[in-house]
């Protein structure tokens, strides 16, 4: 764990300034033995994060609840345990913003409201809508703010309060579920399979910086898809190598992919 790293790991300036604000937090609280928070990550910046700090004891990845796509990191000194995450004290806040029931705001329109309300888009976690509500995660430090000043999504009346972690209710995402055989588990062909269209085509967009294998970009058709990995093909949607179940007698590979709808 070392910051010379930064260099090695950032693909850009931006990453680098980031990687910087991420050490210097982080590396703070280590040596101070007290609690100390990022802001929220995306799953490219996340696995940058990984490469840079590795593992060390006291250190999390957590977005509010198991599956979290954008997460912060969160150290805890020795005198706490990942319990502490969930508590009043946590880094991370749930806020629930309820709308009449015949309303249907989107993710998206949530989201364009929440920076048409002047947060950054690194305090907002995940956005999860359901009927008549939305749960959604932020930092603490802004959560005060958006209980005052964000009433509304687009047209949509909203009511906002402050949900308990261990409260939460997340939908369960609409998936296709697709049951198939693959010669490999090249990123092309679970595109083709996932998406239903021919290898090349697969192949094509993968080679125009188009796919990400959780959230890191991929260029390589060839790159080996690991079990429970999240593919996002810009034009297509996103996809997830939910299991795989091993060789058939034909000594193909027995897969289930999920297609977000």
């Amino acid at each position: 764990m070392e910051r010379s790293n930064i260099e090695k790991i950032a693909q850009s300036a931006e990453d680098r300034l980031l990687l910087a604000k991420l050490w210097d937090k982080i590396n703070a609280g280590m040596r101070k033995n007290i609690p100390a928070a990022t802001c929220f990550l995306s799953l490219r910046e996340l696995e940058m994060a990984k490469f840079l700090f590795g593992e060390p004891e006291g250190l999390y990845a957590f977005g509010g609840y198991e599956d979290a796509e954008r997460k912060m990191l969160v150290f805890l000194p020795d005198y706490l345990d990942e319990t502490s995450l969930y508590g009043e004290d946590s880094p991370c806040v749930c806020l629930r913003a309820a709308f009449f029931q015949g309303d249907s705001p989107s993710h998206r329109d949530f989201l364009g409201a929440l920076m048409g309300a002047g947060v950054g888009r690194e305090t907002v976690g995940d956005i999860c809508v359901d009927k008549g509500s939305c749960d959604f995660f932020v930092t603490a430090e802004i959560a005060p703010y958006l209980m005052q000043n964000f009433t509304s999504a687009g047209r949509t009346k909203l009511h906002l309060s402050r949900i308990p972690l261990l409260g939460v209710h997340i939908p369960e995402p609409e998936v296709k579920e697709i049951r198939d055989t693959l010669a490999s588990l090249r990123l092309d062909g679970v595109i083709s399979s996932g998406f239903r269209i021919g290898r090349s085509l697969a192949a094509q967009y993968v080679t125009a910086g188009k796919a990400a294998i959780d959230g890191l970009p991929c260029e390589k058709p060839d790159k080996p898809v690991p079990e429970g990995a999240k593919i996002s093909v810009r034009g297509l949607g996103k996809i997830k190598l939910a299991a795989i179940n091993g060789r058939t007698k034909k000594d193909r590979i027995s897969v289930v992919i999920h297609r977000y709808v």
